[in-house]
């Protein structure tokens, strides 16, 4: 199973082929942890079948290497769990703790399950429960900030394992097995030490490498950063690095003190981009962010973020596309030195220049998918070469691996507040990538969390025309997904933004809307009337292919109501509004329609001659489909006038439309002629 990376949070379902040679140590730990997973539970000892999944925490402070033995576990065993294994990170770089409902989602995503977008968190939770019943599955949840967070994903089912990931105790949790990390053993310490320095210094000098190893309290990650400072200098000693270690004194953890000393030793331009890294959204950053962030090349930024990987200051994340994360341990230390050497002003500039960057390669990444639009390729040949993408391909490519960073970026600009412009564009250009790469049915998750941020920054910046074009783009989202009831309500919303902003458009297509929605919940009266209402409104403003539409929408409702006689007249009143527009195929289609009212209202006669008529139409607009449905009508219609000899000819000619065998009586092909009851488009773009 290959790697594949997942949301914000970090999720994955992934195998690690080449992690026992990264691993170090921990011989006890794995050991115990081993056994754990083997030994009875509570629920077991007492004769009950145990509930739930088993829990195994492994506890221990940021850079203590938690999630490197969580994952050495996971990879050891995984063997036994054919469901396969599931990551989740829990909290953010900066320790805010992931909403459950998103974990949910990204999880439920990994498995390739459908995600209805905007469900409930009760919802995800339990979809999610539901689809590891049947699986002996293995979740890897890091980073928990809480035990309410580990409970709201356990799955029921006992043959599952959960490997959390905290600092402290999940209390609450029943049958936990803790593992607390301290630091690693001399050896293992030791030979961390080798991989950054080589084995010549630390074996020409143990006694030195040891003491190193203590003043870093044999913390992986204070050891990496040591490691990176010596291999940063071949002509040092180990014995130095210690001597300078100790000199910090005991202000603050071995792991602060490692990273002062590296933090010190950068170059001025360096050290300014490794501060500003902590506003890399999700702690994700690629030599576009690096060099928006500081202000320098692009090639200038991959240089150096190369070069905190080897001094052990970022981790490459396994990825078609230069990416970096910044490990967690070290985001709280960024941020404070931010805070405290960088004016806010320029911090925000920094900010400002990022989101600016992600806006134009969005912008970009839309851009060569609208090859037969000149005007686009224009914009995008007026682009730097460092913002083009080579392909579409390439640019699909560039946004499924940032969709994390970009998801956060959008969260992030939103929570901001001081830069609400930026972050409408973003989401904007966002909504807009998504939909011309992925489709809007496989982009809905991600588009309802985006609307929802831009409906927070409208109603704080009471933007009204705004206010409505998320409520309409969340109710379109809600009705696609069967919530009609919360649709509805969205709509209403709408409409009163559309009214307040004096926005014309948006106050039709709420209208329009809310009867759509009555319609769907079998208010046949009311969804007339609000169709009527919208069609008032379109016909004053001399709209006439929305008003041809709404005849047909009002006729719909009409024709489910059994008042034949009012669809009757909408009917016609839709096919001279599309004969007055010249546009064949919808006048077919309203005909064909008109046709089937006049057979639901016993006249036969009428409908045949409409239908024939339609066909006429349906053969200028050469929709081979529509005219194949309309010779089937003819069958069924003749049929009941009594004349099978001419509705087995009709029959006949469908089928050879069709390219088969002529189709049974009462049969209809996949495409029917029932297009012109058309929900409401939606308005993403």
């Amino acid at each position: 199973m290959t790697d594949q990376a997942v949301d914000a949070g970090g999720v994955q379902v992934s195998g690690h082929p080449d992690a026992e040679d990264r691993f170090l140590g921990r011989t006890r730990e794995l050991k115990e942890l081993r056994a754990d997973i083997e030994r009875a539970g509570l629920d077991t000892i007492s004769g009950r079948k145990a509930p739930r999944a088993r829990v195994l925490l492994v506890a221990g402070r940021p850079g203590s290497g938690r999630t490197a033995l969580a994952e050495e576990l996971v990879r050891q065993v995984s063997d036994r769990y054919p469901g396969g294994a599931l990551r989740a990170r829990l909290s953010d770089p900066d320790g805010t703790p992931v909403p459950v409902e998103r974990v949910a989602r990204d999880l439920l995503a990994a498995l390739d399950l459908p995600i209805p977008p905007g469900a409930a968190e009760d919802d995800l939770t339990a979809a999610l429960r539901d689809a590891l019943a049947g699986r002996r599955t293995l979740l890897l949840l890091d980073d928990a900030a809480g035990a309410e967070q580990v409970d709201a994903l356990l799955p029921d089912n006992p043959d599952c394992l959960v490997v959390a990931v905290s600092a402290g105790p999940l209390t609450g949790i029943s049958d936990v097995r803790p593992c607390t990390l301290g630091g690693l053993d001399t050896k293992s310490a030791l030979e961390l030490l080798s991989r950054y320095t080589g084995s010549v210094r630390v074996t020409v000098d143990p006694r030195a490498a040891e003491g190193l190893a203590e003043e870093c309290q044999a913390q992986p990650a204070a050891l990496m950063l040591a490691g990176g400072w010596l291999a940063a200098r071949p002509k040092s000693a180990v014995a130095d690095l210690a001597k300078q270690l100790r000199a910090e004194g005991d202000e603050g953890t071995p792991l602060a003190r490692a990273f002062r000393l590296a933090y010190t030793a950068l170059p001025a331009p360096a050290a300014r981009i490794l501060r500003l890294l902590a506003l890399a959204p999700a702690g994700y950053v690629d030599p576009h962010t690096a060099s928006a962030l500081a202000g320098c090349s692009v090639s200038g930024a991959r240089t150096t973020l190369d070069d905190f990987v080897a001094l052990g200051l970022l981790r490459t994340v396994d990825s078609p596309l230069p990416q970096y994360e910044v490990p967690g341990c070290l985001h709280p230390l960024l941020k404070a030195l931010t805070e405290a050497q960088d004016r806010p002003a320029e911090v925000q500039l920094a900010r400002a220049r990022m989101l600016e960057r992600t806006v134009r390669l969005l912008r970009s990444c839309r851009a060569i998918t609208e090859t037969d639009n000149p005007g686009a390729r224009e914009r995008l040949q007026g682009l730097p070469r460092s913002l083009r993408f080579p392909s579409p391909r390439a640019a699909e490519e560039w946004l499924l691996v940032r969709r994390p960073a970009l998801l956060a970026a959008a969260r992030l600009a939103v929570a901001d507040g001081e830069l609400d412009t930026l972050a409408r564009r973003l989401m904007s250009q966002l909504v807009r990538a998504m939909v011309a790469h992925f489709g809007t049915q496989a982009a809905a998750p991600d588009l309802y969390g985006i609307h929802r941020l831009v409906l927070d920054v409208a109603e704080r910046r009471g933007l009204h025309r705004e206010r409505a074009a998320a409520l309409l783009n969340l109710g379109d989202l809600d009705a696609r997904t069967g919530r009609t009831t919360e649709a509805l309500a969205r709509y209403r919303a709408a409409l009163d933004a559309g009214r307040e902003a004096d926005d014309p458009y948006a106050t039709g297509r709420a209208m329009e809307s809310v009867g759509g929605a009555h319609l769907e919940l079998g208010d046949y009266d009311r969804a007339a009337d609000w169709f009527g209402r919208a069609l008032a409104r379109r016909l004053a403003r001399d709209e006439s292919a929305d008003a041809a539409r709404l005849y047909g929408r009002i006729a719909a409702a009409h024709t489910y109501a059994g008042r034949y006689g009012e669809a009757l007249r909408h009917w016609r009143a839709a096919v001279a509004a599309y004969r007055r527009r010249g546009d064949v195929p919808a006048q077919a289609r309203a005909l064909s329609e008109l046709a089937r009212v006049q057979e639901y209202a016993g006249r036969p006669a009428e409908s045949l001659r409409t239908c024939q008529e339609a066909v006429e139409w349906a053969r200028h607009a050469d929709d081979v489909r529509l005219q194949a449905a309309l010779h089937l009508r003819l069958a069924d219609t003749l049929d009941h006038l009594g004349d099978p000899p001419a509705a087995a000819i009709h029959r006949a000619t469908a089928g050879r439309m069709l390219g088969e065998r002529a189709p049974e009586p009462g049969s209809a092909p996949e495409q029917d002629a029932n297009a012109c009851e058309t929900r409401s488009t939606s308005t993403e773009d």
